[in-house]
């Protein structure tokens, strides 16, 4: 990873983040307002003498009063379909959802109108605006009242769907399809791949987390810039790993000194919770959390977690026919620990493997699942498909299906023979 693709990961976390956006719209807001007092000088006399403010107050105090109850009931309705979101799927879909855009923006024009509004209101009653300012104000707030017509209409279409199962399915596969993607190009987030069986060099310093919590993000190039040329450092924590304050996170060769170790633990992001951006791995745990969630005696709803099995199925199918990217900007003395095949399986799979055993069209799409997976042209990938197909079987066996179900779905080769032929 570059230092662009760090900073590009930096703004990405802000820019899904929904009270900045709406501080930005109201901050907008308060701008078009003072800027209308400048705006007036500019204007020939037969303009601003076309209007005057006896004209304009009445739309700014509906538009104010409006907008004030549109969005009260706007954010009414987002955090009551989050929440049915979170109870029919799982709880991580909540602050997934907090990330859509659209919504963001759809709310962030209601304030930034209420805002706008309110604000021009009160600098009219405080002598601010002169009686000519009028023809600059009602010009300002005709485009704030298309903006949100244009806003409504979006609402409208978007809570169509909004909080639904389908939506929320939907969300969660292309944000693991997005880090899935990122970890295929580039496994060992900018450095050098740390195999499992590799032998670290004598003398090595641990680096220790300065917080406890999930690791969200790593900074590679500034972890290599923490340290002088030449001083190997190896990860051993990836994004998802939790850690305790003064857990050893990673290991550097020779003796840094203490304000190079505090450097390097800076560019270990910690959270409450784990995110998406470094970690593949929780995508694919919020969408096997999705298919458990659905085989729950309270939902049971064989529907949904068929379809997040195929959905995992096409995202790890996908991912094993990527090839990592070489990079001529990698960081050559940073060492990074990178989650093998079976990881990614054992974490899409095992939940619905165990909870699903007793459903037989569960069971059986899992398995045909499984055995694609099998035929895939990563050996890995493969080797663990089947070993996930042997452990789902063997659910199944210890669970209610009827003798003759159990027969059938022992009849499913793995790997598949027409996926086989077609690799």
């Amino acid at each position: 990873m570059s230092r662009i693709s760090w900073i590009f990961l930096i703004f990405l976390r802000y820019y899904r983040n929904l009270g900045l956006r709406v501080s930005l719209y109201a901050l907008l807001a308060c701008l078009v307002t003072l800027a209308s007092t400048i705006t007036v000088g500019l204007l020939p006399d037969k303009y601003t003498r076309m209007l005057d403010f006896s004209n304009v107050m009445p739309v700014l105090t509906i538009l104010a009063s409006s907008m004030l109850a549109v969005s009260t009931f706007s954010l009414n309705i987002m955090v009551t379909a989050h929440r049915a979101a979170a109870e029919t799927t799982t709880p991580r879909m909540h602050r997934l959802l907090l990330e859509n855009t659209t919504t963001q923006s759809v709310l962030a024009t209601f304030i930034g109108a209420f805002v706008y509004s309110l604000a021009s209101i009160i600098l009219y009653q405080a002598g601010f605006y002169s009686e000519q300012a009028a023809i600059v104000v009602m010009g300002v707030t005709i485009m704030v009242v298309v903006l949100v017509v244009v806003s409504m209409l979006r609402w409208i279409q978007h809570l169509t769907d909004l909080g639904s199962v389908a939506n929320s399915l939907h969300t969660a596969t292309e944000r693991a399809r997005a880090s899935l993607a990122g970890f295929a190009v580039d496994p060992a987030l900018g450095g050098v791949r740390l195999t499992e069986d590799a032998e670290l060099p004598d003398g090595l310093t641990p680096l220790r987390a300065a917080d406890a919590g999930y690791i969200q993000l790593v900074d590679v190039p500034g972890l290599q810039k923490a340290f002088s040329e030449g001083t190997s450092v190896y990860v051993s924590c990836r994004p998802g790993t939790h850690v305790l304050k003064g857990e050893i996170i990673a290991q550097v060769a020779g003796n840094p000194d203490e304000e190079a170790l505090e450097n390097a633990a800076a560019a270990f992001t910690l959270g409450d919770t784990r995110s998406y951006e470094q970690d593949a791995v929780f995508g694919l745990i919020v969408l096997s959390e999705i298919a458990s969630k659905a085989l729950s005696p309270g939902i049971n709803d064989a529907g949904t977690a068929i379809g997040a099995i195929q959905n995992l199925k096409t995202l790890l199918w996908d991912f094993s026919r990527q090839e990592p990217q070489v990079r001529d900007d990698f960081a050559e003395t940073v060492f990074v620990a990178v989650p093998g095949n079976k990881t990614l399986i054992t974490s899409a799979f095992s939940a619905v493997a165990r909870d699903g055993a007793g459903m037989i069209e569960v069971a059986r799409t899992l398995r045909q699942a499984l055995a694609g997976l099998a035929a895939s042209p990563d050996p890995e990938m493969a080797q663990a498909a089947e070993e996930m197909a042997a452990t789902a079987l063997e659910h199944c066996r210890n669970a209610t299906l009827l003798k003759s179900e159990y027969e059938k779905l022992n009849e499913i080769s793995v790997p598949a023979p027409a996926m086989a032929r077609a690799t």
